[in-house]
């Protein structure tokens, strides 16, 4: 199959893809249109439909296509101008192609999180990240398995644990680097301050807001998560309780990023540098990876509010 990060502006291609997103609109002479989003492992494209016609099947969100187009480049990023679709058919595809996963291995960032529920020194904490991590299998699986955004950063099959092992990582650094700091507070702030996307987002090949990610979101999935398996170990801390249910609470920052609280303990601070830097500097990574038509700039990142250039000389 034809990859999209490997289209080329003025090449035909004709191939199944995943419909990720459908709109109907119009153009500004009132003439109907169909904009939606392609999507394979490698990444997403915008597609348009600019003439509705009887090769132009019916098709819905989230299901397969095949598509017959030519690719084009507009405001900078490729799109194609799709002249023939149809619903793909079983065993024309295989779904392993069109779901993006992390290219780190599962297992191996397993381990590393289990490595650092070991070295925990705090009987209370430890038992609570074991609860996760090691005794309950439901949660292990969702949680190697999920994304850690619908559309941010690490949005593919095993991003969450990326994501969150990064964190841990950025995390124990800056612990050791500073005075004061209680280091298992820290770790167990890291590790569970995204549990909470496991409820709010669908699996694959959806990754999208589920009722309750829409309603509560995943901080508050998260303390919720939490205060379940703290209920069930035996006089666990209250004040311990609060102090790493305010590193998920406080994780955003500010209030404008969705954060309840902002951080009011040293490794509440630490944790969200830590998330805010993992998925940051994951923006520009996923960028600058992807070849594009403007060569080194590679566009504007709207998360980021900037151009950003590849660093090639």
């Amino acid at each position: 199959m034809r990859y999209l990060k490997d289209i080329r502006d003025g090449e035909q291609i004709i191939g199944h893809y995943l419909c990720k997103q459908k709109q109907t609109l119009k153009s500004r002479a009132g003439k109907p249109y169909i904009s939606l989003k392609l999507q394979d492992k490698t990444g997403l494209v915008d597609g348009k439909i600019w003439d509705i016609h009887n090769e132009i099947d019916e098709f819905d969100e989230n299901c397969f296509v095949k598509i017959d187009g030519v690719v084009s480049v507009f405001q900078g990023e490729y799109q194609i101008s799709i002249r023939r679709l149809r619903m793909s058919m079983e065993g024309e595809y295989d779904p392993m192609d069109y779901i993006p996963c992390t290219e780190k291995d599962i297992n191996g960032m397993i381990e590393k999180i289990k490595e650092y529920i070991n070295k925990v020194e705090n009987v209370y904490i430890k038992k609570l990240l074991q609860s996760f991590f090691v005794s309950d299998e439901e949660f292990l699986k969702k949680f190697t398995s999920h994304s850690a955004a619908r559309s941010v950063h690490h949005s593919y099959m095993g991003g969450l644990l990326e994501h969150t092992l990064s964190v841990v990582e950025y995390a124990e650094f800056l612990a050791n680097h500073y005075t004061g700091v209680n280091r298992d507070i820290v770790i167990a702030g890291a590790m569970l301050h995204d549990i909470g996307k496991i409820e709010e987002l669908s699996e694959f090949p959806l990754n999208d807001y589920t009722d309750f990610g829409q309603l509560l979101g995943h901080i508050m999935i998260g303390v919720e998560m939490v205060t379940q398996k703290i209920n069930i170990i035996k006089d666990f801390p209250d004040s311990l309780a609060a102090l790493i249910k305010h590193c998920i609470l406080s994780h955003h920052g500010e209030f404008e990023y969705g954060s309840p609280k902002r951080p009011k303990t040293i490794e509440a601070m630490i944790i969200h540098c830590a998330d805010n830097t993992d998925a940051k500097i994951k923006l520009f990574e996923e960028a600058i990876k992807v070849e594009h038509p403007k060569g080194n700039w590679v566009g504007y990142n709207r998360m980021l509010g900037r151009n950003i250039r590849r660093s090639d000389f």
